[in-house]
C-alpha cells in the first residue's frame, strides 16, 4: 500500500517499486560564514517550502565538510523524502564504503539534524516533543571559568556563580608556561582556533600535575561544595598520570575529570578506574557508537560527551544515549562555541527528552553569531530551555551571514619543553 499522500512509482530495474516521496527535498544549500568564528550550515528545502537547518562545523577543517556535503552528499538528497529520517541516515552511513571519521559523520549529522527540523515544522511541534516529550524541567549547563593564575580563576568562578550557573568548569594557567589550554583573555568567549597556520604551544605534564590540585582546592575552599565543579585535562596525560591526578582531586569532589587520556587509548581507562573514584567524562572527539562501545560497556566512564554535530546527528546521538543508559552512563554533550546555535538547539531538544541526561556544556556565542542565527532557546537559573517553536527553533539570516565571509583558522599544536610533539 502506498504511504499517505503518495503512490508507488514504476518499478526500478532490479528492485521493488519505490514509494513516492511525501515531502521531497528540492534544494540543498551549504552556507559558510564567520561571525566571530567559522560555521558551516546545511539548509534543506522541500517542495512544499519547508526548510531545515543542520550544523556541519568541524573546527579547523570546516571546508573539508563543506566540500563533502556540496560535492558528494547534496546531489543524493534531491528528490529524497525528508520524512524518512532513519532511512536517510542508513543510506548515508551504510551506503558509503568509507565510513565514520569526523568529516563523514559531521556531514551525516548536518543532514539528519536538518531533517528533524523539517519534521518538527511539518508537525507543528518542537523537536523534543517528537522525541517523547520532556523528561525534565530544564537542561542544566556548565560555564567556563578560567584565569591566568588562581586569583583570576577565583574571580571568574564568582562571576559565573553570580550569573546563576549551578556548574562551572575551572581551568587555570600553569606556572612557567606561556599559554595553557582553556585559558583566554576573553573570559566569556573562547576560541582556540587563533591563526591560519597552527600556532605552537608548550606543555609540561609535571608542572600541570603540581598546579591543578592546588588551584581546584582553592576553588572549593572559597566557594564550598554547593555547585558542580568540572575540569578538562584535554587528553594530555598517560593512564598512570591520569590515575594520580584523579586521586589527588578526590577531596575536591569533582562532577567530572574530562578527557584524561587520548581518546584512542580506551583500554587506558581501566587503569585509571583502578586508582581513583573521581568521575570521568570523555567523547567529544568520538564520532560513533562503535568508538565508545568499550568505554560504556565496561563502565570505564561516567559521562559520554559525543555531540550532535560530530556523532551523526540527533538520530545517532539518541542511539548512543540509549546504549549508555543501559550501563548507567549519563550524557554530557560537548557544547563549545565551535558548534553553532543550530547544534546547541538540537542538543537541548535531545537533552530535555532522554532519561539519562547528565549536563550540557554551554559556552555563550558572540553577539554576531547570535544575530546570524536567531534562536528561541534561552538561559535562566543555571538552565537552558530549548524553546517551543516548531522544529529546532533556529533560523539563519542570509544577508547578515554574507557579511561574515570564511577566514582560515586552525587549532594550535602542542609541544613538550624538549620540542617533541604532544597531544593537543
Amino acid at each position: 500500500m502506498p504511504e499517505a499522500g503518495g503512490a508507488p512509482s514504476p518499478e526500478a530495474p532490479g528492485g521493488p517499486p519505490r514509494i513516492e516521496a511525501v515531502e521531497p527535498i528540492e534544494r540543498a544549500e551549504v552556507i559558510v560564514c564567520s561571525p566571530g568564528r567559522n560555521f558551516v550550515t546545511l539548509r534543506l528545502t522541500t517542495r512544499s517550502g519547508i526548510t531545515g537547518l543542520g550544523d556541519a562545523t568541524l573546527n579547523g577543517r570546516e571546508l573539508a565538510v563543506a566540500a563533502y556535503l556540496r560535492d558528494h552528499v547534496a546531489p543524493t538528497l534531491i528528490g529524497r523524502d525528508a520524512t524518512r529520517i532513519e532511512d536517510t541516515w542508513q543510506y548515508l552511513y551504510r551506503g558509503g564504503y568509507w565510513r565514520r571519521g569526523p568529516v563523514t559523520m559531521t556531514a551525516i549529522a548536518a543532514v539528519d539534524t536538518a531533517l528533524w527540523d523539517i519534521l518538527g515544522k511539518r508537525a507543528g511541534l518542537p523537536v523534543h516533543e517528537l522525541l517523547g516529550g520532556r523528561s525534565r524541567d530544564g537542561v542544566t549547563v556548565y560555564g567556563h571559568a578560567n584565569g591566568e593564575d588562581v586569583a583570576e580563576l577565583l574571580d571568574q568562578v564568582a562571576t559565573y556563580l553570580e550569573r546563576g550557573y549551578r556548574a562551572v568548569r575551572a581551568q587555570v594557567g600553569v606556572p612557567g608556561l606561556r599559554s595553557t589550554y582553556g585559558v583566554s583573555r576573553d573570559k566569556l568567549f573562547y576560541e582556540p582556533a587563533d591563526a591560519a597556520i597552527p600556532t605552537e604551544n608548550l606543555w609540561s605534564t609535571e608542572r600541570y600535575l603540581r598546579a591543578i590540585p592546588a588551584a581546584l582546592g582553592a576553588v572549593r575552599e572559597r566557594f564550598g561544595f554547593e555547585f558542580a565543579l568540572l575540569h578538562d585535562v584535554h587528553h594530555r596525560l598517560s593512564p598512570i598520570e591520569a590515575a594520580r591526578l584523579g586521586r589527588s582531586l578526590e577531596a575536591c569532589d569533582l562532577f567530572w575529570m574530562e578527557d584524561p587520556v587520548p581518546a584512542e587509548l580506551q583500554e587506558g581507562y581501566r587503569l585509571i578506574r583502578q586508582h581513583t573514584t573521581t568521575p570521568i567524562a570523555t567523547g567529544e572527539v568520538l564520532t560513533s557508537i562503535w568508538d565508545c562501545r568499550t568505554l560504556i560497556e565496561e563502565q570505564l566512564i561516567d559521562y559520554i560527551r559525543t555531540s550532535v554535530v560530530h556523532a551523526g546527528g540527533i538520530t545517532h546521538q539518541r542511539r548512543i544515549a540509549a546504549f549508555a543508559d543501559t550501563y548507567r552512563v549519563r550524557t554530557g554533550s560537548h557544547g563549545a562555541t565551535d558548534l553553532s546555535p543550530v547544534c546547541l538547539a538540537a542538543a537541548l531538544h535531545l537533552d530535555i527528552a532522554i532519561p539519562n541526561f547528565g549536563i550540557q556544556e554551554y559556552m555563550r556565542h558572540s553577539e554576531e553569531t547570535d544575530a546570524v542565527f536567531p534562536h528561541s532557546y534561552r538561559f535562566a537559573d543555571g538552565m537552558l530551555q530549548p524553546g517551543a517553536d516548531p522544529g529546532l527553533g533556529v533560523t539563519i539570516d542570509d544577508g547578515l551571514a554574507a557579511r561574515f565571509p570564511y577566514r582560515p583558522a586552525s587549532l594550535p599544536v602542542n609541544r613538550r619543553l624538549d620540542g617533541s610533539m604532544h597531544d593537543w
